[in-house]
């Protein structure tokens, strides 16, 4: 598998920090993406069980038992049915902002996610794991959901090693 020109999202670095930008165009309609997004009874079908407020200051909680990461943050951001945000972290982590926007289109909803983390960590791995998840987002949407899929996985993370640099 690999990737075409465009089928990636963007990498920049900001001064010690890198911002990846991934899109996807999604043929539902904003209220459907929304709620995968942040109901806490679906996020099981494409990333993982927890809680997001819809509220700012409120929890943005995540448990991934297969890796043993758990996401303990607050909602920085909220404006239903658009904006969404949280830190991809716990406690005694660094923030890593990570931004859901949503926006109607003629055929479905715009979803855009802007990743941002330390310039010290691995940008191509933190962009292979998005893709991943929002290849099994799309599969939820379609209300068939799959497992992760370590193939896209794999070969995203080599193709944003190439923008990473």
């Amino acid at each position: 598998m690999s990737f075409g020109e465009g089928e990636l999202g963007t990498i920049r670095r900001i001064g010690n920090r890198f911002e990846a930008r991934i899109e996807r165009l999604i043929g539902h309609d904003q209220t459907a993406v929304w709620k995968m997004l942040t109901d806490s009874s679906l996020l099981p079908q494409w990333l993982a069980p927890g809680e997001l407020a819809l509220h700012k200051g409120g929890p943005a909680k995540l448990n991934f038992p297969e890796s043993g990461t758990d996401i303990d943050s607050v909602v920085t951001d909220v404006d239903p049915p658009r904006v969404i945000e949280y830190s991809w972290s716990s406690k005694a982590e660094p923030e890593r902002p990570l931004r859901w926007e949503t926006a109607p289109v003629t055929d479905g909803t715009r979803l855009t996610l802007t990743l941002t983390i330390p310039d010290t960590e691995d940008i191509a791995r933190t962009c292979a794991g998005w893709e991943a998840h929002l290849e099994m987002l799309a599969a939820a949407m379609e209300g068939v959901p799959i497992k992760f899929p370590f193939d896209r996985f794999k070969a995203a993370r080599e193709s944003y090693k190439a923008l990473a640099v």
